[in-house]
């Protein structure tokens, strides 16, 4: 469940008129819903930017490796392991 606080903020008379005409223009219910609206954009912003981040360090470790079934297999036996390993401490 989210719990909603309130969080207050001075604004200059020019942005809190920016704010009331963003609201009208895009139809927001109050200028609450329009400052949650850009917060969400600017979280994904972030996000993608980490996304990118990884991606592009993944590029630069290198050419990947080809992995065949014996491989996979391997894999999926950690794996396997791991998941009895948490489960016999839970």
């Amino acid at each position: 469940m989210n719990i909603t606080t309130s969080l207050h903020i001075a604004l200059p008379d020019t942005l809190n008129q920016f704010v009331k005409e963003r609201v009208a223009e895009e139809h927001f219910n109050n200028p609450s819903d329009y400052i949650r609206a850009l917060i969400r954009e600017d979280q994904k912003r972030r996000e993608n930017q980490k996304l990118e981040q990884i991606l592009l360090e993944g590029i630069a470790s290198g050419p990947g490796v080809m992995l065949g079934t014996a491989e996979w297999e391997n894999v999926w036996k950690k794996i396997e392991t791991r998941i009895e390993s948490k489960m016999q401490k839970t």
